[in-house]
């Protein structure tokens, strides 16, 4: 099995519509959506598109998690986001599984999270010290673990065998440069980058004007540096 993970696309419907083009070119056999989809300008409409997709497996992150239980964080109120998507969305979402396993050929017994195998907040890094990583996983019975949340690519080796894949971000990348961002896995681990038209995309946004709509727009013309993103996260997580 070939399986394409695409993560965090945050309601960026031409971002995702980009890279399902190129999915579709390498003829996977499944698509893996890890968390994150929902909220953004084009929440709805990326949630269809998603379901639409014929073999797709979901987890959730934990945006969805807060969209289902509607408890404000960082000064966001869910409502309208909970509106937009309706009961019978919301009803799938909350069903959503915290993880995914598959067998991938070439690679083996595969885990997908959102951030790590028992919750979607926790973070670390492509610089993160190993024993923090192992300790953050736990017990994992994988070959790999392919996980999102930090918008930011990489692949890690642990120094227990343990292979670690941070799929990027389709709809909200910090990678210093303009794209979207995925993983390609099976028989080997590929790191992609998929082109589109920022340009238009930002402007669709921001017509939308919904919650964090200017913020997003933002980061997509001006991607943050991937080395300050990960010194951030290293810092919030009391490194």
């Amino acid at each position: 099995m070939r399986v394409a993970a695409l993560y965090d696309i945050h309601g960026n419907l031409p971002a995702l519509e980009a890279v399902l083009a190129e999915v579709k070119r390498e003829g996977v056999d499944a698509v893996v959506c890890g968390g994150d989809l929902v909220t953004g300008a084009f929440s709805v409409e990326v949630f269809d598109r998603v379901m639409s997709l014929p073999k797709v497996h979901f987890l959730h992150g934990n945006v969805e998690r807060l969209v289902v239980e509607g408890v404000a964080e960082h000064d966001r109120d869910w409502s309208a986001e909970r509106r937009r998507l309706g009961d019978a969305r919301l009803a799938t979402i909350a069903a959503l599984p915290l993880t995914v396993e598959l067998e991938l050929e070439g690679v083996g017994r595969t885990l997908f999270c959102h951030a790590i195998p028992t919750a979607d907040e926790p973070i670390f890094t492509r610089i993160t010290p190993d024993e923090d990583v192992v300790e953050l996983l736990g017990d994992v019975d994988a070959k790999l673990v392919v996980c999102g949340h930090t918008h930011v690519q990489f692949v890690r080796q642990l120094s227990t065998g343990l292979r670690v894949v941070n799929a990027g971000s389709v709809g909200m990348p910090y990678e210093g440069r303009r794209g979207a961002f995925w993983a390609l896995l099976g028989p080997t681990v590929e790191l992609r980058r998929t082109e589109y038209d920022v340009e238009t995309a930002a402007a669709s946004i921001r017509e939308r004007a919904a919650p964090g709509s200017e913020e997003q727009a933002g980061w997509l013309l001006d991607p943050p540096d991937p080395d300050e993103v990960t010194a951030f996260h290293e810092g919030q997580r009391g490194a």
